[in-house]
């Protein structure tokens, strides 16, 4: 069924299940490409007083320490039977939000190598609990056919939240912001948890039984996947390669005034709104074909639209530097156009790719997986590569020249891996045929 469905029958309780995802997913990702993505870097270099090279290592080990607990946090999930347990997963998110809640108020005043590194430790066990606990919540709340659009609707809400509203990049406004956001949070989340509230307790109920339904993923028919097929591992490879290269590209980016006056911080309220809006677009094409064709056509889309960002920003550098009264040092504004796209595209396809090659005995360890290696770990470490390039004072068009060569080497990899498949098909068809 559709959520237009749902909505005709008044079956209020699945609604409210697609807006409980919705809000936890919304909240659990700008908290994540905020406060951890960007904060911790002002905090260690500004607070802590830490160099770029020895930030980019503490957040390298955030990455493998989040890596290790999803993995035995998602393991054990499906092992002992959490995974299809609505009330369990809410129990542990309750508890990940206190973690992060306490983390969060306290950061600011962190100024010591010792207590950021104990504060890393922390946080990557409540993030390395937290994703594949919210992430195997959407065999309980989403059916198959809507998880499309429901992840662009995440991925437009978080964006356009995140451009639309000016913020200053540092971990004190963040902090105020997340604390205040966290707090309403946390009573609902104790109110979900609690057991102790009758309505409640049948609304999950009803919630908790529809991963027989809507608990075998898009991509597990006829045979589920595996963790060691090569039906799981090609999609780990390829989102862990998108994670990397948009990070890898993106903290360039923000560092250097010329390209971020233009774009995500722009002093300019209209130009921060187009972006915000690109966002949304792209999310919702993405949702659309995600729907409607093959996850590779979302991958071709990703890395077409990354490397044809990459080449106008390198292109528009070239320029710059042969002319520089022509171009007077500043991006054309459709560069960060094309790249909030193609952010909004790999990022619906994240949140709905994972419960999409899972069962309900799987989502656990897939989840962990899937967002440890491909998410956490690409990002963390895209992260201090980018800070180890700024480092070393690496000019800004070779960095961004390295960034471009990988988008391109991944889209035409994965083109070249999609006609060799095509004609291995063709061959075993004809073979058959012949015989």
């Amino acid at each position: 069924m559709r959520l237009t469905t749902y909505l005709r029958e008044r079956q209020w309780t699945t609604v409210f299940g697609y807006l409980l995802f919705v809000a936890l997913m919304v909240a659990g990702y700008y908290y994540n490409l905020t406060f951890v993505q960007l904060g911790l870097i002002d905090l260690g270099t500004r607070l802590v007083g830490m160099s770029e090279t020895a930030v980019s290592a503490w957040m390298a080990a955030l990455a493998l320490c989040t890596l290790l607990v999803a993995v035995v946090t998602g393991v054990t999930m499906d092992r002992r039977g959490w995974s299809t347990d609505v009330r369990t997963k809410l129990r542990l998110l309750f508890g990940v939000v206190c973690v992060q809640f306490a983390l969060t108020l306290v950061a600011p005043h962190v100024r010591t190598v010792p207590a950021f590194g104990a504060w890393i430790v922390a946080a990557s066990v409540g993030l390395g609990v937290g994703f594949p606990v919210s992430f195997s919540l959407a065999i309980d709340l989403v059916p198959v056919p809507d998880r499309g659009y429901v992840a662009a609707a995440i991925t437009a809400i978080a964006y356009f939240a995140a451009n639309a509203v000016p913020l200053s990049w540092s971990i004190d406004v963040f902090s105020r912001l997340m604390t205040a956001a966290m707090a309403p949070g946390l009573v609902v989340l104790a109110v979900l948890a609690s057991g102790r509230v009758t309505r409640v307790e049948a609304v999950l109920s009803e919630l908790g039984g529809q991963h027989r339904e809507f608990g075998r993923g898009r991509f597990c028919y006829p045979d589920p996947v595996r963790a060691r097929s090569l039906a799981f591992a090609v999609p780990v490879v390829l989102m862990f390669g998108v994670f990397f290269v948009d990070s890898l590209g993106f903290l360039r980016i923000i560092d250097t005034p010329s390209l971020l006056l233009s774009s995500w911080q722009s002093p300019d309220l209209a130009t921060r709104w187009v972006i915000a809006v690109a966002h949304v677009l792209g999310a919702v094409m993405a949702g659309v074909i995600y729907v409607n064709y093959p996850m590779n056509r979302v991958f071709l889309w990703t890395f077409a639209l990354f490397a044809l960002t990459h080449v106008l920003y390198t292109s528009d550098l070239r320029v710059a530097a042969v002319f520089p009264t022509l171009t007077a040092g500043s991006s054309s504004p459709l560069n960060p156009a094309f790249y909030a796209v193609a952010v909004s595209f790999y990022t619906t396809l994240n949140f709905a790719l994972w419960p999409d090659i899972s069962t309900p005995e799987t989502i656990g360890t897939h989840s962990a997986i899937g967002i440890g290696v491909a998410g956490w770990l690409a990002t963390f470490t895209s992260t201090a590569l980018a800070l180890y390039f700024q480092a070393t004072e690496l000019p800004l068009l070779s960095h961004l020249n390295v960034v471009q060569a990988l988008s391109l080497l991944l889209l035409f990899g994965l083109a070249v891996g999609l006609y060799v498949r095509r004609m291995v098909e063709i061959a075993g068809a004809d073979g058959g045929a012949t015989a």
